[in-house]
């Protein structure tokens, strides 16, 4: 099974602030065979914390595998999306720009 603590941590390493500009959301993972994470975006910087967060932007759930293949860049998001290995709640468009906030390794 993926290693959540690393992935969430080159995630944290991997961010775009350019990319994120003045965003400001909260990423909720809800991992179906792990724990919870989130990854907050702020006016250009990045918090990762294990964990559920009280309020937000959007919510993603997934398997660990799919998470990994996708910070990975080796499964497209938006095709996990549309096949169903990622499901989101909230405001899905804020999902559309991950890859571009932290682009796969």
């Amino acid at each position: 099974m993926a290693d959540l603590h690393a992935v969430f941590s080159a995630m944290e390493q991997r961010f775009n602030s350019s990319a994120a500009g003045d965003l400001s959301a909260v990423f909720q993972y809800q991992i179906t065979d792990g724990e919870a994470w989130n990854v907050s975006v702020d006016n250009g910087s990045c918090k990762v914390a294990q964990g559920e967060h009280d309020d937000p932007s959007v919510t993603l759930t997934m398997d660990a595998q799919t998470l990994e293949e996708v910070m990975s860049g080796e499964t497209d998001g938006m095709q996990a999306f549309m096949t169903g290995r990622i499901q989101a709640d909230g405001d899905i468009m804020l999902a559309t720009r991950l890859t571009s906030i932290f682009p796969p390794s």
